[in-house]
Order: structure tokens, then sequence, then C-alpha cells
């Protein structure tokens, strides 16, 4: 059995404002011809097809088609929810969805009732098992503790009570969970555009909670990583934060053999629409260097070292770069602030505050034109407060 694991599409997310419908729908396309061309039995979805709970309808939209299209190609689709998901939205209807080939788990009640397939080799017992919030389940399954170990821990002894009643059956896990090995550093893991998903200090789930599974299929990290032979995160499909910048997308192939022989995978890197790249420098060197051509199209990160902040720096710097997003200043030989300045008030005038303030910021005195318009607007102010009230207004009204 062929089988394709995919997570994270996050569909209707936007990357610093910008939309990325258009490059997530390109996805959908390369997942549903990969399906076709590599003859795909099952496509598994681990969790957060959408980016919240209340996704707009031109994401949901697209989600409808892409499940629409998958289910075309004639593979079966076990899909979960994840933590951006909302388990009732993107549950719904489920009993009919199962009817074509389409079985959304997401709901905690369900954990244990397995999508079965059958191959060549006999029966594949895939068990999803949505995003287990803990507080959720602690009463309903008498958890130990108010952790994800111990959510995920009452989800596999349900799923293992299941498989030990089907003899020759292989296995299949959909888990959308933050898992690490015991050796495995946990903040060296994640990304920043994934959602902390810690209660009461505890968000980390062991891998030996999936011991004995043919191929666990993991969603929540954003970076494909593997924990195990069977055990694998396929990360997002796009880069939703710089932090990613690095990392190569995709979803995994899984070749499932007969029973007793493990697992074998191959990496499906997914198409890139547009590179991310962060820039450092003075602006007139980012606005002149030649070889910065080759970036010309990226998201770009820029990181101003300039050792006064430059006029109109973002207008400047998207004359080259049209996809500049994030803009930020290092000033060269400048040792960072230790904190939040608390400035000196009192017995000071209202401009000496604002001038004061433009000189902290941006480390240059404000100009002769710069001080009248800042004179101009605390004698407005002024003005304002001085105003005469409202004829006919009481006082309560007055005041608010």
């Amino acid at each position: 059995m062929r089988l394709l694991h995919t997570s994270d599409w996050h569909l209707g997310r936007s990357f610093h404002q910008q939309g990325l419908l258009d490059a997530q729908a390109a996805f959908v396309d390369h997942l549903v011809a990969t399906v076709r061309e590599e003859q795909i039995d099952a496509v598994l979805v681990a969790g957060d097809i959408f980016d919240r709970a209340l996704p707009p309808v031109d994401a949901v939209e697209l989600a409808s088609e892409a499940f629409a299209r998958l289910a075309a190609t004639g593979a079966r689709l076990v899909v979960t929810s994840g933590n951006h998901d909302s388990p009732a939205r993107l549950g719904a209807n489920a009993a009919l969805a199962d009817a074509a080939g389409v079985h959304f788990r997401t709901r905690w009640q369900d954990v244990g009732a397995p999508v079965l397939l059958e191959d060549a080799h006999g029966p594949v017992a895939v068990h999803g098992l949505p995003y287990l919030e803990p507080d959720a389940v602690r009463a309903a399954w008498d958890l130990p503790a108010r952790s994800h170990e111990a959510a995920l821990g009452a989800a596999m002894q349900r799923v293992r009570s299941d498989l030990a009643a089907r003899s020759g059956t292989r296995s299949i896990v959909l888990a959308h969970a933050f898992v690490a090995r015991v050796e495995d550093r946990p903040e060296e893991l994640s990304s920043d555009s994934e959602r902390d998903l810690s209660v009461g200090g505890v968000q980390v789930a062991p891998a030996a909670l999936f011991d004995d599974i043919d191929y666990v299929a993991l969603g929540h990290l954003h970076s494909p990583h593997v924990l195990g032979d069977h055990l694998r995160y396929s990360g997002a499909p796009l880069a939703y934060s710089f932090s990613e910048t690095s990392q190569v997308k995709g979803s995994w192939i899984v070749d499932l053999g007969a029973p007793g022989t493990p697992a074998r995978t191959a990496f499906l890197p997914a198409p890139v629409p547009r590179a991310l790249v962060t820039l450092r420098g003075r602006l007139e060197e980012l606005l002149t260097d030649a070889t910065l051509t080759v970036h010309e199209d990226s998201w770009v990160q820029a990181i101003l070292t300039d050792p006064l902040r430059p006029d109109h720096a973002m207008q400047r710097l998207r004359a080259r770069f049209p996809h500049a997003v994030v803009l930020d200043f290092q000033p060269e030989g400048r040792r960072p602030r230790a904190g939040l300045v608390t400035p000196r008030v009192t017995g000071r005038s209202d401009l000496d505050i604002a001038l004061g303030f433009v000189q902290e910021v941006r480390d240059l005195e404000a100009t002769t034109e710069e001080e009248l318009l800042l004179q101009l607007a605390c004698d407005s102010c002024r003005i304002a407060d001085d105003a005469d009230p409202i004829p006919g207004a009481g006082a309560d009204r007055v005041a608010g």
C-alpha cells in the first residue's frame, strides 16, 4: 500500500499580511498530481487544515476543492483536526464524507475506531487521532495528569485495544502533537509560526508512546522531522515564518509492505512559490549590490545597519525588493538596549517630551520642520482641552 503523508496546510494564513492562497492552491495542484503519478492509495492529512477555527470563505472553498479532487483520483483520505482547526466545523457531515472515501476524524469520542483499508497483504487499520486538548478529555478518560503525554497515552491505549482484536492487521496512526525523543531538544525542533501547545507547562509527548505502530504520521511541527523509521513529521507545505527559511518543505511517500516488514519512505519536496531571505547591511548597500539581484523576487526580511535610521527606508527598499515585508534596525557598533527606557517627564513641556522621544527612537534630533510640526500638534491638543463644553450637555457627557 502506498501512502502520502502531509499536514499543516494552514489554509487562509497570510505571511506578514501578504495573502498566500494562490501559493496554497499551487500546493494542492502539486498534491493531486503526485497522488495520480505515484499511484497513491491513501492520503494522510495530520491536522491544521486551516489556520484558524473560523477560516475565511476562500480557504474553506480551497479545502473542499482539495478533498474533492484528491478523492476523484481514487485514493482514500484520512483527515484529522489540529490545534488550529475547529473539530466541529472540519468534521461537519463526516458521515456523508465517509461514503465518498474522505474520512474526517475530529472527535475524541471516536478515538479507537479505525478507518479500515485493504491491499494484497491484508487489512490496514488507520487510527486518526485529532488534536487532544488535555482539559477536554481529562474527566472522560480519567487522565492521571493534565498533560499532552497523558492525553495521547490514553488515546493510544484505545488504539492498542482495537489492534489487539485484529490479528495480522498493520497499523497506521495520525496524531497532531509535539512529540520528541528523550535525547531531543524540543526548543530546536519548533519554529516561530507554530502555536504553543503547553498546558500547565507540559506540551511534549514522548516518542515511545507510538512504539510497535507500523507508521505514525505526525503533524504540528512545520519542518520535516524523522523521529524514527516509522515516526515522522511531514511539516508544512510552505514557509510561514523567516525562522523556516532554510527548511525544505514537502510530504512523505510511504510504502507499507507485508506484515512484519518496515515501511519504506521517500521525501517529496513541495514547489517553492517564493523564496525567503534575510538581508543585512546599510540601506545603500542593499539597494546597489549586484549580487543581490537573485533575491529581488523573494520575500525579504531586511536588517539595516546604518548608524542613523534612513528616511523612507521600507519605501526605498521595496523599489528594488517589492516583496520586502520585515524591516529591522540594528545600527552597527551600537549595543542593544537592555530594556524599555522610562523617560523623565516631570517638569518638562509636552514639546520637550516629544522631541526627546524622537531623539530616543532614531538617535537623531528632530529637524526644524519636524519641531514646528510637533509644536503645532501640541498646541492643537491644548486648544482641544481648553475648548468650551458642548452647549446644553451635562457634565458627564462633556467629561466622556
